[in-house]
């Protein structure tokens, strides 16, 4: 599995520490300095089911500083993936990604029925 996160980010730090206690074995992957590839982003939405919209940090700084709640809307998709990559930040974390799988953001429970 790959394990995507920023390790300033609480809710990364958790996941990770999960991941450690289960010791389940994981990939490490900084999003701020290994930026997520349009090509990675749209196989995951793919993989993923979830809308493009749960891609995105919209609690980030950057997110409110590009005023994107109101940009987004109007926006391709392909516009909206070649933004997220772009710039890590943006994009919503921690992600795993596994056979089969993707996850954005931590849920417990979620990670839990999973894996």
């Amino acid at each position: 599995m790959e394990f995507i996160c920023y390790a300033k980010c609480t809710t990364c730090q958790k996941a990770k520490k999960w991941l450690d206690e289960k010791k389940l074995p994981y990939t490490l992957r900084d999003i701020k300095t290994e930026n997520p590839s349009a090509e990675e982003l749209t196989a995951w939405l793919r993989l993923s089911g979830l809308p493009l919209k749960k891609f995105f940090n919209t609690s980030g700084l950057q997110y409110k500083a590009l005023g994107l709640k109101d940009k987004l809307p109007s926006m391709s998709e392909e516009e909206q993936i070649t933004l997220l990559a772009s710039d890590g930040m943006l994009v919503k974390r921690p992600i795993l990604v596994g056979d089969g799988f993707v996850r954005v953001g931590f849920k417990e429970a979620d990670w839990e029925a999973l894996l």
